[in-house]
């Protein structure tokens, strides 16, 4: 039988592989049409020793550091072998293996809790902003433009275009190490414009909810817009050190236009991208993720925005008008439930034909140069959209509230959203984004 060892492995320790684990290592092993059958054996044990593997292993909670000293020892005795980051919040480790020494784990090191495939993540202005009534918000005599917050984008990077000029306070890429801030893809640019660009290039036509707001560039995707579950939650991690070492000027949201589709753990709370933006919430920082595009059929929305705690954004369509009366929900849209029957998303936010801002000669610019809008614009849709406009607005919350938690945040953009007559909760959520209303709650 073709990859015997492999179905025995997965067989013995299924309850502890993610279901993508299982199948990638079923798979490892495809022997050659003419490959002779005594061979077959010899050959899958080659692989079993020499084929890498990217996986995530989590821990039993009060056994972290001497699982990690564990697994260690065992891939010390095996080559291509690794620890490559540890992340201590969650009592994980990202790591390279091969079957042989994975085995070897699970059958002697007590403390592991579950292993998981590193997945692939993927990517997921001018009418946008007045549909979402986030245009001219005065509280106070003052008119609220994100001064004094800042948003971190984790996608693909920041082009520092002339509408984030001075803005960019921070940068860290995951993927090529570069210290200065840059955007190969083209998604992460737009997003941060979706937020917070000012529209300094078009006579502030095209400009975000919060045109003040501070900016962070978190790359954690490469120049296709495709990373993997580790740089992503590297990229979260490093927003959590960050705010520890930068207690003056923390980041106080965190917009994600980037998503895989959600792997049933039994409940949320297991999937290793919900435990870390948790781990954010729950240390102040409002996140908004992404729904996924993967409309219009049910039970689409990718992970993290699976989370029953974080803000997750789906996207409507404002036929470029500023009025409610034929705004609908975008046809790729993803729909609730979650696979774990959480209604979601929580709120819709503009997502269509959205102009924001150009990262030139990037990916997507050469790419889609029917998309370039002037010089220095672009028009993209998609939930990935509608995410940053949403923390655009989060942040006219946070200058007009600083201490304001991220579930009164939440609770306020959901109590002052348009609601549409008989709508599906699962569709629309709360409803339209409305940024006037939101800031007026109590």
């Amino acid at each position: 039988m073709f990859g015997y060892s492999m179905v025995q492995m997965v067989r013995a320790h299924a309850e502890k592989l993610d279901r993508p684990l299982r199948g990638e290592i079923l798979n490892l092993y495809k022997p050659f049409k003419r490959t002779p059958c005594f061979l077959h054996k010899m050959f899958e044990g080659v692989l079993k020793k020499a084929r890498k593997i990217p996986v995530i292993i989590e821990f039993e909670k009060d056994g972290f550091e001497t699982g990690c000293h564990q697994v260690t020892g065992i891939m010390n005795k095996h080559v291509r072998n690794g620890i490559r980051q540890e992340y201590s919040r969650i009592s994980c480790c990202s790591a390279n293996v091969t079957a042989t020494s994975l085995e070897e784990m699970l059958k002697s090191c007590s403390h592991i809790k579950r292993v998981y495939l590193n997945r692939k993540v993927h990517a997921l202005l001018n009418t946008a902003v007045p549909a979402a009534k986030a245009k001219n918000v005065i509280r106070n005599n003052t008119v609220l433009t994100g001064k004094g917050v800042t948003i971190a984008v984790i996608d693909t990077g920041i082009y520092p275009h002339p509408d984030v000029s001075g803005r960019i306070i921070g940068f860290k890429d995951f993927i090529n190490n570069r210290t200065a801030p840059y955007d190969d893809n083209g998604h992460g640019t737009h997003c941060a414009g979706d937020a917070a660009g000012n529209g300094s290039a078009s006579g502030h036509k095209y400009a975000g909810p919060a045109p003040e707001a501070n900016l962070i560039g978190v790359k954690v995707l490469d120049n296709s817009g495709s990373g993997s579950l580790e740089t992503v939650m590297q990229g979260i991690e490093w927003c959590l050190q960050y705010n520890e070492g930068n207690a003056r000027k923390k980041i106080d949201i965190i917009s994600m236009s980037l998503g895989s589709p959600a792997q049933d753990y039994g409940n949320e709370d297991a999937d290793p991208m919900v435990k870390l933006v948790e781990e954010a919430w729950a240390a102040g920082i409002v996140v908004c993720a992404a729904a996924g595009n993967e409309g219009p059929g049910a039970r689409t929305i990718a992970s993290p925005g699976i989370s029953d705690k974080v803000i997750t954004v789906g996207a409507f369509d404002d036929k470029n008008t500023a009025g409610r009366g034929d705004d609908e929900a975008a046809s790729f849209s993803s729909r609730g439930p979650t696979i774990y029957n959480i209604s979601k998303p929580d709120i819709l936010a503009p997502g269509v034909n959205i102009v924001s801002l150009r990262s030139p000669n990037s990916y997507l610019d050469r790419w889609q140069k029917s998309s370039r809008v002037e010089n220095n614009y672009f028009v993209l849709s998609g939930t990935s959209m509608a995410t940053p406009i949403c923390a655009g607005v989060v942040a006219l919350i946070k200058q007009h509230k600083p201490n304001a938690s991220p579930q009164q945040i939440k609770q306020w953009l959901v109590n002052g959203a348009d609601k549409v007559p008989g709508m599906d909760p699962n569709i629309y959520g709360a409803g339209y984004l409305n940024a006037e209303n939101s800031i007026l709650q109590k």
